[in-house]
Order: C-alpha cells, then sequence, then structure tokens
C-alpha cells in the first residue's frame, strides 16, 4: 500500500483541527505587493512535495471577522503590522479547488468547496520577513512579470488584484505604503509605470504629483557621491494622503 506524501500527511492533520477552528466554505487569499529594486514583487508560497506556488492564504475562525482573519494570515506570513488591506473580489467557481485536490479523500478540509474572499496589501519590502506556513517550503517575493505556475485559481485572483490596484491608482494615492519613507520623484514614477504596465511622461508625472499636494519636498537632495547632480528627497505628508485616500483625485492616469 502506497505511503502518503509529507504534503498530504500535512494536509490530513491540518484538517483534523480544521473542522473545530474555521467557518466552514469560506476562504481568504492574499495577494500582498511589494516594491524593491525597481521591480513590483508579489509574496508566494511554494506547497511542500509540489510544483505548484500559491498566494498566501487561510480561513476565519469562528469567532473573528473577515477582516480580521486576513489581517492574522498577513502577519503570520510577513510579520508586518499596520499593513494596508484592501478587499478586492469573490472567486465562487463550482470546481475551483477540485482538480488540485482530486487525489486525496473526499473528508478533507481543504477538499470542501470554498468560496474565497481576495484582499490585496501594500507593504514595505524592508519590512517583511517572509515566513512559510506548515503546508510550504518557501515563502519568497516573485517578480510579477515572472510569475511561477500558481495552484487552482490564484492567476485568477492574482491578475484581478493587479487590475483592482490599475484602476484604485487612477483616483486615490499610492506609494505610502511601499516605499520607504524618503524617496525621489524618479522612483516614484517607477512605482506607477510599474503597476499601470506602461511608461509616463517625466514632466506631466511631476506636475501631477505636485498638483496632487501629499508630497512634502525635503531641505536636503539625496547624496549622491557623484558628479551628477543629487535627485530632491520627497516624503509623503500623512494627513493630506489620507485626506486623498477617502476623497480621491479628479484627474487620473
Amino acid at each position: 500500500m502506497e505511503q502518503p506524501s509529507e504534503f498530504q500527511s500535512l494536509l490530513e492533520e491540518s484538517s483534523r483541527s480544521a473542522w473545530q477552528l474555521y467557518v466552514p466554505h469560506i476562504s481568504v487569499d492574499c495577494v500582498v505587493f511589494g516594491f524593491h529594486e525597481a521591480s513590483l514583487k508579489v509574496l508566494l508560497l511554494k506547497m511542500k512535495d509540489q510544483e505548484l506556488w500559491g498566494l498566501p492564504g487561510g480561513y476565519m475562525k469562528i469567532e473573528e471577522e473577515l477582516r480580521e482573519a486576513a489581517v492574522r494570515i498577513l502577519e503570520e506570513r510577513t510579520g508586518a503590522h499596520n499593513i494596508f488591506l484592501q478587499q478586492f473580489g469573490v472567486f465562487s467557481d463550482l470546481n475551483r479547488s477540485e482538480g488540485f485536490f482530486q487525489d486525496f479523500p473526499d473528508t478533507l478540509w481543504m477538499k470542501q468547496r470554498f468560496i474565497s474572499v481576495g484582499f490585496y496589501a501594500l507593504v514595505d519590502y524592508t519590512k517583511v520577513q517572509p515566513q512559510a506556513d506548515n503546508l510550504s517550503s518557501t515563502c519568497a517575493w516573485q517578480d510579477i512579470n515572472r510569475l511561477p505556475e500558481l495552484m487552482m485559481d490564484h492567476r485568477q485572483i492574482f491578475d484581478e488584484a493587479l487590475l483592482t490596484l490599475r484602476r484604485q491608482l487612477n483616483y486615490k494615492p499610492i506609494g505610502y505604503n511601499l516605499l520607504p519613507e524618503e524617496f525621489t520623484m524618479p522612483e516614484l514614477q517607477k512605482l506607477y509605470e510599474l503597476i499601470l504596465g506602461k511608461k509616463l511622461n517625466r514632466g506631466n508625472f511631476y506636475r501631477k504629483m505636485v498638483g496632487y499636494d501629499i508630497l512634502e519636498k525635503l531641505d536636503e537632495p539625496r547624496k549622491s557621491g557623484g558628479a551628477y547632480k543629487a535627485p530632491n528627497l520627497y516624503k509623503f505628508h500623512v494627513e493630506r494622503y489620507q485626506t486623498a485616500l477617502q476623497n480621491g483625485f479628479k484627474e487620473g492616469w
């Protein structure tokens, strides 16, 4: 008789406690975006004994609100706190997970039908310490333009999260949770270009960002040590940024 794999054994062990801990048929999947070295990244987990990767996710405890569950899952995977979190979609296809779990027992908690609520998170890359869970061997950042093959419908969830982020970029500010406290205008522009997937005119970008009145120009430029003029440094004005998040912009990209 063939012995179960380590992954199956871990699933079955987690399943036994899940029936008592969590609300049935509701799951949470999180798309965590970070900005590092001029590239936009997403946090992924690689399942044990599997070639596929997946989004950080989990289930809602019986006495837990949905958003609380998402915050808990993200804190466990990133070690970060006060994360910008946005609910963006519900994924309820009839057989969204059937293929992945087809070789596992029907009594497995994870094999039941789940409706997943998607959240995207914006985090400071430097403050995240990726942590694998008991079902995964690796938790790591991946460039959004070079994603590995994802399990179940996680590619669809990722695509919807990125599309939502792009749409919201047209009327809300983005950057406070992704950039370091001090940054240059070219760094901010690069972030916008990566999210939007297109080049932006440098002059127009500068005028729009200044016109939004959410930036503070710092007195001292960044010290480069080279012959070129050091770039000006900026930071977000937190109060005006929060107001823009609530009220939105009149002009998009």
